[in-house]
């Protein structure tokens, strides 16, 4: 990694998608002191965007892609029943408030869609593969969607994407992670640290979808613990509370209306 590339402070200007809230705002204080320490105890230094074979177990999943796929299939068919990212988490609010940001939520930080999960019994089992799972979803851009440059809440966490719908059109989709320009291919994983200013784009005229991962950062210790104890908090925060809320009433609208298509 350039020597000139760090990751800047929760404090520094970038637009945290957790920070819109007091009660958040209290819990990032605690988290700035917990980032600087995974930084300094990373078990795998802290570049923007991370090689693949970092991770032996993206290969293996990355095998295994066409089952996501077809699982994914079937629920793009009911693409338009599917909410907003922003109407399940609303801390994504000030990145995304339109319909174009679709996502199909599996799990997340202690919470997981039984409903989901027996739509996809195939991505679950593979999602085992990953250690330190935290979260997991189908993330959908519909044509023309761009979010602008953001950070992520908290750096004890890497991004895992794994390619599923991407139109062949790198000139118009892509995502800027810090100063790399990468682009999603079918099939292909890309890992990298949301914490890192980032910026992602679907120009295109075609819907881009991928597998959309957190799992834990390799840590060593004490920042492995204080890490765990930190994400293991961050369900009893207010926008993880709120988001679990408003995706089971979507699931009883999504399911309910949705027997007839089954």
């Amino acid at each position: 990694m350039d020597a000139k590339v760090h990751q800047k402070a929760t404090t520094q200007g970038i637009e945290n998608t957790m920070a819109t809230s007091p009660a958040a705002r209290a819990v990032m204080k605690l988290v700035e002191g917990a980032e600087r320490l995974n930084l300094k105890h990373s078990a795998i230094g802290n570049p923007p965007v991370y090689p693949t074979d970092t991770f032996p177990w993206a290969r293996e999943i990355e095998n295994e892609w066409r089952l996501i796929r077809a699982e994914l299939d079937k629920i793009l068919v009911r693409k338009g029943e599917l909410p907003a990212f922003h109407e399940i988490s609303s801390e994504v609010r000030s990145i995304s408030s339109d319909q174009n940001w679709k996502t199909f939520f599996l799990c997340g930080y202690g919470i997981k869609s039984e409903e989901a999960i027996r739509q996809c019994p195939e991505t679950w089992r593979i999602l085992q593969k990953i250690p330190g799972l935290k979260s997991a979803m189908f993330s959908i851009f519909e044509p023309g969607k761009h979010l602008p440059p953001h950070r992520g809440p908290y750096n004890g966490v890497l991004r895992f994407h794994l390619g599923l719908v991407v139109p062949p059109e790198p000139d118009k989709i892509g995502i800027r992670v810090e100063n790399e320009l990468c682009h999603w291919e079918e099939g292909k994983a890309l890992i990298f640290d949301d914490a890192y200013e980032h910026e992602a784009w679907n120009h295109s005229d075609k819907v881009r979808v991928v597998l959309f991962v957190d799992f834990e950062k390799p840590l060593t210790f004490p920042a492995n613990l204080t890490n765990k104890a930190i994400l293991n908090l961050a369900m009893f925060t207010p926008f993880i509370r709120e988001g679990y809320k408003a995706h089971k009433s979507w699931e009883k609208m999504f399911y309910g209306a949705g027997q007839k298509h089954r």
